[in-house]
């Protein structure tokens, strides 16, 4: 079937909101309806619940669904991480029903993955899991888990086999969070939020069903996984759309849709989005910063990389033009677009930069980026990471090599 025209989907999405639109909806009713449409999901084959439609014609459809003043679909890493991932590995039934659950919003879902040993060699994961009849028994401790204190569901990737290689033997589950044997430590961050936790396991259990990918399969099914969560940490989306966070714990499901038009979520980057120039635009005409020659060329960075951005997004989508370091390039490209709007921002602000709050100009805006700059440059794999996968992987460069073991510290420091 040919690929439809950019304007045959605005105007086929503009009609179906126009006759399915209700600020009057509860939020799960509305997702429901918007997850049935395909429109939720439209990069998403047919038979997973969207319309196998191309990047550049998803970002058509989440442009017209903003411009009605309608809310998109949720927000959170179900969504972004959990969803492509059951496309790519689940079985029929998850497919059809855990995928539908995550693109209506009715379950939340965090990442299971890093451990206080095995963060950046994440092979290395000691979390276990012991089979006991048609169910497994998990013990062990994941950190860094992102909203893990509002995610019902978990992306769980634990040592099946602990015989086989470390890149072996690790399955990939999908883990009920509120069972029995789970407990869930925030971490407070120097914002004052707590996005990451620290997550306990002792003797918890999943059932063969939730096996995503197969048993022993779960290095390659997480590796979906983190493909997705670095292009999307990259430029984002447009953060036009209003939102909300998804799942029973957040308590926002029965909450009127219409109230939640407006509101950006940004998955926890602190980016914003595509919007982040628009608004510090506004910000800088608002406080008559925007005559600045130098504020201006900043914003001006600013908006172009956050273009280029997304342009790039599109062409990895053709075969014929990828290299297979996207992920990697969108999400270096998301750490140096925080660092910028960092750095302009505080420029706009001036000294209002030493004070947090919602009455300073912007709301806070900026002091929150500010503070929050520095996370992405680790999460998601760090800078450094993605740097070395990309000269090692996509360029063919030597590994690079690490000290020798007698290497003095303060000769380590010099070379640094």
């Amino acid at each position: 079937m040919a690929m439809p025209t950019a304007e045959d989907v605005r105007a086929e999405v503009k009609a179906w909101l126009e006759e399915n639109w209700d600020p009057e909806l509860t939020v799960a009713e509305w997702w429901d309806r918007l997850a049935r449409s395909g429109y939720a999901a439209p990069t998403f084959p047919e038979d997973c619940w969207g319309k196998g439609w191309t990047r550049d014609l998803a970002m058509v459809v989440s442009e017209t669904i903003a411009e009605h003043g309608a809310v998109g679909p949720p927000a959170g890493l179900g969504y972004l991480l959990a969803a492509p991932t059951i496309v790519a590995h689940g079985n029929e039934r998850q497919k059809r029903e855990d995928l539908l659950r995550i693109l209506n919003g009715q379950d939340a879902w965090c990442q299971l993955f890093s451990e206080p040993g095995a963060g950046s060699d994440l092979a290395s994961l000691q979390c276990k899991a012991v089979k006991d009849g048609d169910e497994w028994i998990i013990t062990g401790q994941k950190v860094w888990t992102s909203t893990a204190q509002l995610c019902n569901l978990g992306m769980l990737i634990a040592r099946t086999d602990p015989d086989l290689p470390k890149h072996k033997g690790i399955t990939y589950f999908k883990f009920d969070m509120t069972q029995p044997g789970v407990e869930i430590r925030p971490l407070r961050e120097m914002t004052g939020r707590a996005l990451f936790n620290e997550v306990f396991i002792d003797g918890a259990r999943v059932h063969d069903d939730d096996i995503i990918g197969g048993l022993n399969n779960g290095w390659a099914v997480a590796n979906t996984t983190l493909m997705a969560e670095r292009a999307g940490l990259g430029t984002g989306g447009t953060g036009a759309a209003g939102n909300a966070f998804p799942g029973p714990l957040a308590g926002q499901l029965d909450h009127r849709v219409g109230d939640h038009v407006g509101q950006v979520r940004t998955g926890g980057t602190g980016g914003g989005g595509a919007a982040a120039a628009d608004r510090l635009v506004e910000l800088a005409r608002q406080l008559g910063r925007n005559t600045d020659a130098n504020v201006r060329q900043k914003l001006a960075k600013l908006y172009t990389l956050q273009r280029i951005g997304r342009y790039s997004a599109l062409r990895a989508k053709d075969a014929k033009q990828r290299t297979g370091g996207e992920p990697n390039i969108a999400k270096l490209m998301m750490s140096d677009l925080l660092r910028l709007q960092r750095e302009v921002g505080n420029e706009i602000i001036g000294a209002y930069g030493m004070v947090m709050g919602p009455d300073t100009p912007g709301g806070g805006m900026v002091q929150e980026v500010t503070l929050f700059s520095p996370g992405p440059s680790i999460y998601g794999g760090t800078d450094q990471i993605q740097r070395n996968i990309l000269g090692e992987r996509v360029l063919g460069l030597p590994k690079e090599p690490g000290p020798a073991k007698d290497t003095p510290f303060r000769e380590l420091l010099v070379n640094r």
